[in-house]
């Protein structure tokens, strides 16, 4: 998972973090499937970490670990469609998983910690994903100690079953034993989702032994517990009972996931339909995305038989990959340009084909990574500008990219056509974490709109699309590269960190959700709390865990 082509903040080449990785390379977990049942069981190897400098003794977890459960996740959902429920486990004698490893994160850089938390984060939340909308179904076989980020792996399950051994307990000890929070929406998920009681989820969040036995029951911490006798056999039983319950086809072939390669030079990555183009000095890159070169089929055994190179899946994959990129490897890129390239038509005729099957297994799955993705853009912590210009396909589900945007700008030029257009996939495909699509975020005071706009069926020019509200800017030809350079370095010349906060809070407008609750706290809270000298000064908690006493808090409530 790491390839020697990229540079640290002082412009030295180093390793580089990607998230290609396949089941016959993975060390930490594995894969196994029978029948309509697929166990991911965790085996994490010590000395198999990301970095060196610190050791996964307990089965606990770094990026690639993470990286490696991601993986698996999308192969389930595309390569296996037999399969209706997933089993997470543990190979590890009495050990489930003792949750993101401390020294890792004692070592890391904040922008590090950051973007690992948010990365799981979006892990667990693709768990939840492909139970809500893929008929998979997730239980979490908790065999041993389950603590910090590996009970809340559990929690992104529908159901956690815990064995009953006297020692087996499920804990959040971060806030007592270390002096942080939980960084994969542990505490949101036990009040929101699990309902636990306000005063209990404190008591429990405060105990670093945790809670074991029927009071994790009762507490509605875990769904049920059993003998270590006949631990195996319950775990059997209900997967039986929730895989009856399923949708997920059992008699297709699924699809082969290869891996997405790029080719990288210091000033570019090029896939297949995405390219980044670095200007380093401006801290600057432009991300831009091209259309479907050849006819794309309309038919669900052609698009079957394309498999991963139907263009909206290997497009999406590689914008996936693009935007884990910037996180993980360039955080001194700050403003990523957003483009476009290819023909309107070729765009809108994979729409049309998306959604006249969206009901098949397949495409489905199509749909829903499509959607994941542009939740990523939406949750990168990145200035996105979207340049509308002639020769463009900002149309369909890549005007969503537009519409993700913190500005946008559309050329209005007389001499050459340049315009956007909209699909029924625009009307709800693409939902992002407060639960609404991005046009009806854009038209928080005026609903009516969104529907107006939805049932037009030609497309807008520049000056249609200012006055409907669809861009933010339509500067002339005279004007346009003025205006675009000075938003470029006008809002790389703002302070990164109130770029961040500013974006966090105007993204998401409306209604607050668990996923919004999620990465609102990790953005405000955690992201505060990993600053301060209580958790990484010379003293403080990350710093001196298992290795020089007590840490040295600051006493003082801000």
């Amino acid at each position: 998972m790491t390839a020697p082509t990229s540079r640290n903040h002082n412009g030295l080449m180093e390793h580089l973090v990607t998230t290609n990785t396949h089941p016959d390379e993975y060390k930490h977990w594995k894969l196994t499937f029978e029948g309509s049942l697929a166990r991911l069981s965790m085996d994490v190897q010590e000395d198999g970490g990301l970095r060196p400098g610190y050791s996964l003794k307990l089965n606990s977890y770094d990026l690639s670990v993470d990286i490696e459960l991601a993986d698996a996740l999308q192969r389930i959902r595309f390569e296996h469609p037999e399969v209706r429920v997933v089993v997470i486990t543990s190979l590890k004698e009495k050990i489930f998983c003792a949750g993101a490893n401390i020294f890792m994160l004692g070592t890391s850089s904040h922008a590090f910690k950051v973007n690992f938390c948010k990365f799981t984060n979006e892990t667990r939340l693709a768990i939840e994903d492909a139970s809500e909308n893929s008929g998979l179904k997730f239980v979490a076989a908790v065999n041993g100690i389950c603590a910090g980020g590996g009970y809340e792996l559990a929690l992104a399950c529908d159901e956690i079953l815990l064995v009953d051994d006297g020692n087996s307990a499920v804990s959040l000890p971060e806030v007592p034993l270390l002096g942080v929070l939980p960084g994969t929406g542990g505490l949101t998920r036990v009040i929101d989702k699990r309902k636990v009681r306000p005063d209990l989820a404190d008591i429990f969040s405060t105990l670093v032994e945790g809670v074991k036995g029927k009071r994790a029951v009762e507490w509605r911490l875990v769904d049920a517990v059993h003998s270590r006798s006949r631990f195996q056999e319950a775990v059997t039983e209900r997967v039986t009972e929730l895989a009856a319950q399923s949708d997920r086809p059992e008699q297709e072939s699924g699809i082969t996931l290869e891996s997405v390669e790029p080719v990288i030079s210091d000033t570019k990555i090029v896939y297949s339909s995405v390219t980044l183009s670095f200007d380093r000095p401006k801290r600057t890159v432009e991300l831009t995305v091209h259309g479907p070169t050849e006819t794309q089929p309309d038919t669900l055994d052609e698009i079957v038989s394309l498999g991963a190179e139907y263009w909206p899946l290997r497009a999406f994959r590689e914008l996936d990959a693009a935007l884990l990129h910037l996180r993980l490897n360039e955080p001194e890129i700050g403003l990523v340009v957003l483009k476009t390239v290819g023909k309107a038509e070729a765009v809108l005729a994979v729409d049309k084909a998306l959604h006249a099957h969206a009901s098949h297994w397949l495409v489905r799955e199509i749909r829903l990574l499509m959607k994941r993705t542009l939740k990523r853009l939406d949750l990168t912590a990145r200035s996105f500008i979207a340049l509308i210009e002639p020769g463009s396909c900002f149309v369909g589900s890549l005007f969503e990219i537009a519409l993700s945007a913190d500005q946008s700008f559309m050329l209005d030029d007389p001499d050459r056509a340049n315009t956007i257009a909209l699909s029924p996939l625009n009307g709800g495909a693409y939902p992002t974490s407060n639960g609404l699509t991005r046009l009806e975020i854009r038209f928080l005071a005026e609903p009516s709109r969104v529907a107006e706009l939805l049932t037009r069926d030609s497309s807008f020019d520049s000056q249609d699309a200012l006055t409907r509200g669809l861009v933010s800017s339509s500067p002339d030809d005279l004007d346009w590269d003025e205006e675009v350079r000075l938003a470029i370095e006008g809002r790389s010349a703002i302070s990164p960190d109130a770029l961040t906060g500013l974006e966090a809070n105007l993204r998401f407008p409306g209604p607050e959700t668990l996923e919004t609750k999620i990465f609102g706290r990790l953005s405000a809270w955690q992201n505060w709390i990993f600053q301060r000298p209580n958790a990484v000064g010379e003293r403080g908690s990350l710093k001196v865990y298992g290795v020089d006493g007590r840490p040295d808090f600051d006493w003082r409530r801000t």
